[in-house]
């Protein structure tokens, strides 16, 4: 019984080990977003946090955040974020994961273009983003 539990205990471990070495994601597929909303169908994080829509182009580079949604650590399906302006179909929003990290207050998306409060959470450098086209 002993070897069981410890056995159980270290797969325990490994599980969250992997999951802390999990690559971080945002998944989305074009949608159409005349209703006023994007979803992003599943998103992994380390850290609470938001998904941000940011208006893109041809270049890929974040532009103006359009939209923002709460997101906890961990697995979290189907969230969507509400559109503070009009995208039309054919424009390309990128969806990010931004953190909780050096504002003012927490649960208060406090990210402007450029700064550092809620900013982006990188992996090996990199934006954990997906472009979508809207519809």
């Amino acid at each position: 019984m002993k070897r069981i539990l410890t056995a159980t205990a270290i797969g325990a471990l490994m599980t969250t080990s992997a999951f802390a070495m999990h690559h971080l994601s945002v998944s989305a597929e074009d949608q159409d977003v005349s209703g006023g909303t994007v979803t992003a169908t599943e998103i992994n994080t380390t850290q609470d946090g938001w998904l941000v829509v940011h208006r893109t182009g041809e270049d890929m580079k974040p532009g103006p955040v359009v939209g923002h949604a709460w997101i906890k650590e961990g697995k979290n399906e189907n969230v969507s974020a509400d559109l503070d302006e009009d995208v039309a179909s054919g424009d390309m929003l990128m969806l990010m994961v931004h953190g909780e990290d050096g504002g003012m207050k927490k649960g208060e998306f406090e990210y402007t273009l450029g700064a550092k409060e809620d900013g982006p959470i990188k992996e090996d450098g990199k934006l954990i983003m997906k472009v979508i086209t809207a519809k």
